[in-house]
């Protein structure tokens, strides 16, 4: 059974706008930093940078996804998406690096900052990341590559928040440490978004087992439908963070082909419905006469009577 993605036209104009006004903001953001002579700020800009790359690799990831299956690309593009959410992962650690280098030689020399403009700045850029982050919510929970670029805009607004935070002890105390202090924490904030894109992206991409779901826990579902007697030699694997396939041999009764037909159908609705596995290739195989053998594919290759 195959069953192609489900793609939303909004999502591709609702990422192209995100990334116009995160281009924008950045560019202001990295003007205001550099006058401020604060690194957290031009470090929250480069995030943003970074985020607009996450956001344009995201809406390509999405064009590209959309392309429906052919000759040569027979699953289709669905994994574009995977490939872009991995790079901006990839992309994140590396600014994640620069940016607490930076910081270590701003806390040994420190500067001094204009405060106020971190704060006015730091304002308007929570602004844009809840913005930005309510257009995309509608999609995080079932679109990898939506989720990437959605944890780029929380770790920048949480990262604001932080600027903000620092701005106000700035001024309270004058302690201009808190300006590098503040960029190592946003460095390891980026790492902590970008550690389980990067898992779980890495996971699709090597087709191990789709996140959450445990794979004796499908095979008991199975075996649980009436008619089938085993299942074994089971394959899963997800196509894209939205899309699961499985491959497995059943072993069911010898009986008429409109009879099997029946059951592949419970089959495939149950997998369906239970773990959002869509795209199935199921072979039968018919059990052995009243009194031969069968593999008994439980217990490790031994032989049981029918």
């Amino acid at each position: 059974m195959r069953a192609e993605a489900q793609l939303d036209p909004r999502k591709g104009s609702t990422l192209g706008r995100s990334l116009a006004l995160t281009v924008v903001f950045a560019a202001v953001q990295l003007a205001a930093g550099w006058y401020a002579n604060s690194l957290a700020l031009i470090s929250d800009a480069a995030h943003n940078f970074t985020d607009a790359l996450a956001l344009a690799l995201a809406w390509f990831g999405n064009r590209v996804a959309e392309r429906p299956a052919d000759d040569v690309k027979t699953y289709g593009y669905q994994r574009a998406g995977v490939l872009a959410a991995f790079a901006n992962a990839l992309a994140l650690l590396g600014l994640a690096a620069y940016i607490l280098y930076e910081s270590y030689r701003r806390w040994l020399s420190p500067r001094p900052v204009h405060e106020t403009t971190m704060l006015v700045v730091a304002l308007a850029g929570l602004a844009v990341n809840l913005v930005v982050m309510r257009g995309l919510d509608r999609w995080r929970s079932c679109d990898l590559n939506i989720r990437s670029a959605w944890a780029h805009m929380l770790g920048d607004a949480l990262g604001s928040v932080g600027i903000i935070v620092g701005a106000l002890l700035i001024r309270a105390t004058g302690w201009q440490r808190v300006d590098p202090a503040l960029s190592a924490l946003i460095g390891m904030l980026i790492v902590w978004t970008a550690w389980d894109i990067v898992r779980e992206s890495l996971n699709i991409l090597l087709e191990g087992l789709p996140r959450g779901m445990q794979l004796e826990t499908v095979v008991r579902a199975m075996r649980e439908v009436p008619g089938v007697l085993d299942v074994h030699d089971v394959h899963i694997w997800s196509l894209s963070s939205t899309t699961h396939a499985l491959s497995c041999h059943v072993v069911i009764e010898d009986v008429p082909p409109s009879e099997s037909e029946g059951l592949l159908r419970r089959l495939n609705q149950m997998l369906a419905e239970r773990f959002l596995i869509c795209h199935t290739t199921i072979q039968f195989e018919h059990a052995a006469c009243e009194g031969c053998t069968i593999p008994n594919h439980r217990g490790g290759g031994l032989a049981e009577r029918c």
